[in-house]
């Protein structure tokens, strides 16, 4: 998890754009404690600024904001691109002769990607979770890109006229005289659905980038939005091409998910795995174990009330595949320290009890590990939720009404 920051400043502002930089990076520090950089254009229309966490090529090769080889662009990038070394291997054929590779991050690849195909077919081409900001110094435009499902966040919009952007709201409320007003569509949407959903965050004037999808800022007013991948299309094509059987689909299923898993794998620090015992984190447990030729690190999480206590069943897929299992208590007591950070931690409001014991067992892995897997979202994808099987039972009984 890497963080960043940046500000296009308005017309006629005189701001001291180094100080203001590095307050609004400071402010997402917890992102990327292993190393920072600040960068100004010579004109001072843009400044970009990076906290990283150092994942693939830990050497100073990786470190951000990163310009490109032919000089043209410059990256502020979080999150990690699963295929960058096959995407070495399609560069390979149009890059000259005399190029020669900086270091082996995945930054450095999507930066070299960009120059040689554009953003779009780059974007396209990219596995990963990621949000960036790019700017071009031939046409002086920023790019602002995240990632198809949204994994990594990306915020923006105005404060005083100035074009503001980060990781976290918490960067963007750094910004000289940040007043931006709560919105009242965002507290609906909240109580709506538990959560703030894009493009909307809490704040007036400020927003999420739509997952997959790149902005093109100019003038620091004048901004276009782009969908390189929809969600919506990747359905109405896997209806027009349904599995064939079920043994098909379980064979696409399984190879998918080893793909996916050992893709992420890929990586220069510790890995671990986030184990509940349920059908979903015990399958990428699995997957990864099976990847591995030493014992994974597994986590989880154990409560005292045996009503919510999932650590026996992770316990038992810990044994059954061989991993080095960590089972972390948690008690009223930890769970009670944890509830006046959350403000801080999601910067807007957030109802998803799920929060906690999250925090908490990522705080314990953190002291072994730099990257875990998690099933987060299998039961969205595979309809895991008891209200997947009420719901045709309910409609079934009531859909006869008017």
């Amino acid at each position: 998890m890497c963080g960043f920051a940046g500000f296009m400043p308005g017309k006629e502002q005189k701001l001291d754009s180094g100080s203001i930089i590095q307050e609004m990076i400071n402010a997402i520090h917890h992102r990327g404690p292993d190393g920072s950089g600040t960068w100004e254009a010579h004109n001072k229309n843009i400044c970009l600024g990076h906290k990283r966490l150092a994942i693939l090529d830990l050497s100073s090769a990786g470190q951000q904001p990163m310009r490109s080889y032919d000089e043209r662009f410059t990256i502020v990038f979080n999150g990690e691109i699963y295929n960058h070394l096959d995407i070495r291997d399609q560069l390979s054929s149009s890059l000259q002769e005399n190029f020669t590779w900086q270091g082996s991050s995945d930054t450095e690849t999507l930066l070299t990607a960009i120059s040689e195909w554009g953003v779009e077919i780059a974007l396209k081409r990219s596995v990963g979770m990621f949000a960036f900001a790019l700017w071009d110094h031939r046409d002086e435009k920023l790019i602002l890109a995240r990632d198809r499902m949204g994994e990594k966040p990306l915020h923006f919009g105005l404060v005083n006229n100035s074009f503001v952007f980060a990781s976290e709201l918490k960067a963007i409320k750094k910004f000289p005289c940040f007043s931006n007003k709560i919105n009242k569509n965002s507290l609906r949407e909240y109580l709506k659905y538990n959560y703030i959903p894009a493009p909307l965050t809490i704040y007036d004037g400020i927003f999420k980038l739509i997952p997959g999808t790149y902005a093109v800022v100019q003038n620091n007013i004048e901004i276009s939005f782009h969908t390189f991948w929809s969600a919506n299309n990747e359905f109405t094509k896997g209806s027009r091409e349904p599995f064939k059987d079920y043994s098909e689909a379980v064979d696409i299923i399984e190879k998918s998910l080893t793909e996916a898993v050992s893709l992420q794998m890929l990586a220069d620090v510790p890995l671990g795995a986030f184990l509940s015992g349920g059908v979903d984190s015990s399958a990428i447990a699995a997957i990864m174990q099976n990847e591995s030729k030493e014992p994974i690190k597994t986590f989880t999480i154990a409560f005292e009330d045996d009503s919510y206590n999932e650590a026996p069943f992770a316990r038992d897929v810990a044994i059954h595949i061989g991993t080095d299992h960590h089972e972390i208590l948690v008690t009223d007591r930890d769970v009670k320290k944890v509830i006046p950070k959350l403000s801080s931690m999601y910067d807007e409001p957030f109802a998803d009890s799920s929060q906690i014991p999250t925090y908490l067992v990522c705080e314990a892995a953190r002291q072994h590990v730099t990257v875990a897997l998690s099933g987060d979202a299998a039961d969205e994808l595979f309809a895991g939720y008891n209200r997947y099987t009420w719901t045709p039972r309910i409609w079934n009984k009531l859909s006869w009404i008017p």
